[in-house]
């Protein structure tokens, strides 16, 4: 469930990135566990991602919606203290880009004055599929012996009007880096 009220850019951001297929194939590139797995990233490297202004023309990051105080007075708004929380990776202060993580564990509130929070996952099959991605064995770095990856994103409702140099492909390709991920699919074990 996207946090609209709480952060409108950032949700219009991941919703047109969504609707243009750029998450397809994105890899879990970082997961560490009972804190958080990342990815959003088509280079999987941790380093890449353009936020959709950078692909309508305008600037590469975007700016961070951090604690509205509004909303936390009236116990509307939402942080980092459940697990299921998607929330803005960023290179710095107002550094959004196109990655985003998702909380894995109860308790990261601290995260609360860094990051965006944006949207929660609230069903029980999610949850569940977060508690299998909590358990992935990882290197060193935190990143994922099993490739682990968003197969596509599926958009119920969208506030925001499309921009006219929005340009919605039918269907995209593997990226480079889902096509040269050499672990085992986590789909296959």
């Amino acid at each position: 469930s996207l946090l609209l009220d709480q952060a409108p850019k950032t949700c219009l951001n991941f919703l047109k990135l969504s609707k243009i297929k750029y998450y397809n194939y994105c890899l879990f590139h970082r997961i560490e566990k009972d804190f958080i797995a990342q990815t959003g990233d088509p280079t999987a490297t941790g380093k890449g991602g353009d936020s959709v202004f950078t692909l309508l023309g305008g600037p590469r990051f975007f700016e961070d919606e951090l604690v509205d105080h509004v909303l936390l007075k009236e116990g509307k708004h939402v942080g980092f203290a459940n697990k299921g929380v998607l929330g803005m990776a960023n290179t710095g202060l107002n550094k959004n880009a196109s990655q985003f993580f998702i909380t894995l564990a109860d308790g990261i509130d601290y995260l609360d004055e860094k990051y965006t929070a944006f949207a929660t996952i609230q069903d029980e099959d999610s949850l569940k599929t977060l508690d299998l991605i909590n358990n992935i064995i990882c290197d060193e770095k935190n990143r994922p012996m099993q490739k682990v990856w968003i197969k596509s994103v599926t958009i119920i409702e969208d506030p925001f009007e499309d921009h006219p140099k929005l340009v919605i492909p039918e269907d995209v390709e593997p990226n480079e880096a889902f096509k040269a991920f050499n672990g085992i699919d986590a789909a296959l074990a």
